[in-house]
């Protein structure tokens, strides 16, 4: 009993029973040891704030140091480098998909064939290429991975929707461009906007969904001679926007930085390292030091300030030298390897793919850390890449391909765009080809589903062998039907 307890118990007996009994039960019913609070859980800090209020304050820092550790902590940049790698690869391609429609106008046969094909060169020649870029740097397999890169380092991204005018932008497949934006973009000082709340510059509406983000025009950071002033924001509607970012609770709409969860064992990590590479070099320091017998000067110099490798340094009357002994080395591949393992655990990826670290590597142990490795990289493909990004940005695409067509000849506008993931790498072709070919043998999959798997267009495909037997003169059933699909 506390104090209060035996007071309240001394003055009202019947109060202070029910006070004790209300205690006791109260601790039969909290059975989670993690729940309690005591030495063992000293420290930890438990707030109820939203998913967003959680990093509310937070993220700029975050962002900023994420930033900073990538630039010069090799393991960040080895992190960052994985991800978008395995997610990103050579680019996620866009194929055409039409609406499968009963119309005597469509002709079956070469003429569908032919539109499919005037579509899709369209799609490649604007969507492939720096076109699409409004600074002319990249086609989509390069904005895709510096969507992945600041999803990563940032936590989010924002695309905007740039319309063109044909009479400014004579050489444009399709009159639309997009501009990749960091979220430093977003003016965190306006706080309502109308009825509207703002916070961090997104603007939220009655029923909590994003109605708009207020943005500077130019980055808060830029420090080149044209572009200092006074900034200035603008209001841009959500449908302007695609806000990439990877979501983990429910309610959550904005990002966080991927390093943020093992930022202080990175930095930790790199800072041992630093100490355990300065201790080698104290370790392997070899010098001479030269002093007369007789008691005269042999040295005329400056004092010892420091020792440097292979260096021959004179002592004079009354100097001596006491060599030091520096510690040894111990201990340091088996605690770099827990560290890197953590960390690597942390982001979702392998430690061998993180540390470039095979030893004791076999196919098998290989092929199951993969396993679980490959499904995280499909769920960042589908989920972040391909649904937020790529889809929105084929929206856009086949809006303004529709808008133009209005006044320009185009080609038929396909009903959706379809992105094909590029192509795993495999630890053992020889065993996984046998293993897919079983599988489409046994009817477990199609023929096609597993093409897109392994990061192939089967349509690309079909077209392909077509011509390879055309041009060998001597088609097979296998291709005729290739064809005919």
């Amino acid at each position: 009993m506390s104090f209060i307890d035996r007071a309240v118990l001394a003055i009202n007996p019947e109060a202070g029973y029910r006070r004790i009994k209300a205690r006791a039960a109260a601790n039969a019913v909290m059975n989670y040891d993690a729940a309690s609070k005591g030495r063992r859980t000293y420290g930890w800090q438990s707030p109820a704030t939203s998913a967003d209020a959680s990093v509310n304050m937070s993220r700029p820092r975050l962002r900023q140091l994420s930033r900073d550790m990538i630039r010069n902590r090799p393991y960040a940049a080895r992190g960052q480098a994985v991800v978008t790698g395995n997610v990103v690869g050579t680019g996620i391609t866009p194929s055409v998909k039409f609406e499968t429609v009963e119309d005597d106008d469509i002709e079956p046969g070469e003429n569908a064939k032919a539109r499919t094909k005037a579509s899709l060169k369209l799609v490649k020649a604007h969507l492939m290429t720096p076109a699409i870029d409004v600074y002319g740097v990249h086609g989509m397999a390069g904005l895709q991975a510096q969507v992945m890169d600041t999803v990563f380092s940032d936590g989010e991204v924002l695309v905007r929707r740039r319309l063109r005018a044909r009479r400014y932008n004579p050489t444009l497949p399709v009159l639309l461009q997009i501009q990749l934006m960091e979220a430093d973009h977003l003016n965190e000082t306006i706080t309502s906007y109308g009825q509207n709340e703002v916070v961090e510059g997104v603007e939220y509406g009655p029923t909590g969904a994003i109605e708009a983000y207020h943005l500077y025009t130019r980055h808060p950071g830029d420090n080149r001679w044209w572009s200092r002033g006074s900034l200035v924001s603008e209001r841009v509607p959500a449908g302007e926007i695609l806000h990439i970012r990877r979501v983990s609770r429910p309610g959550q709409l904005r990002g966080v930085p991927w390093l943020a969860p093992v930022m202080m064992t990175l930095g930790e990590l790199s800072d041992y390292q630093e100490a355990q590479i300065l201790k080698q070099r104290i370790a392997s320091l070899l010098a001479f030091f030269v002093k007369a017998a007789d008691g005269s000067k042999p040295y005329d110099g400056k004092a010892i300030q420091e020792v440097s490798p292979g260096a021959v340094i004179g002592l004079e009357e009354g100097q001596d030298i006491v060599a030091a002994t520096p510690p040894p080395v111990d201990g340091y591949s088996d605690f770099m390897r827990q560290g890197l393992a953590t960390i690597a655990m942390g982001l979702g990826i392998t430690y061998e793919s993180f540390s470039g670290d095979l030893r004791g590597v076999n196919f098998s142990s290989g092929r199951m850390g993969r396993m679980e490795m490959d499904r995280f990289i499909q769920m960042w493909q589908q989920q972040i890449i391909i649904a937020q990004f790529c889809n929105g940005v084929s929206r856009w695409f086949l809006d303004a391909w529709r808008l133009q067509s209005a006044g320009e000849d185009m080609p038929d506008r396909p009903s959706e765009l379809e992105g094909t993931a590029p192509r795993r790498p495999m630890i053992d072709p020889s065993k996984e080809i046998n293993a897919a070919v079983a599988e489409i043998d046994a009817g477990l999959t199609s023929r096609q589903r597993k093409q897109r798997e392994m990061g192939f267009d089967p349509d690309t495909i079909a077209a392909e062998r077509a011509e390879d037997a055309a041009r060998d003169g001597t088609p097979t059933q296998q291709t005729e039907k290739d064809v005919a699909a």
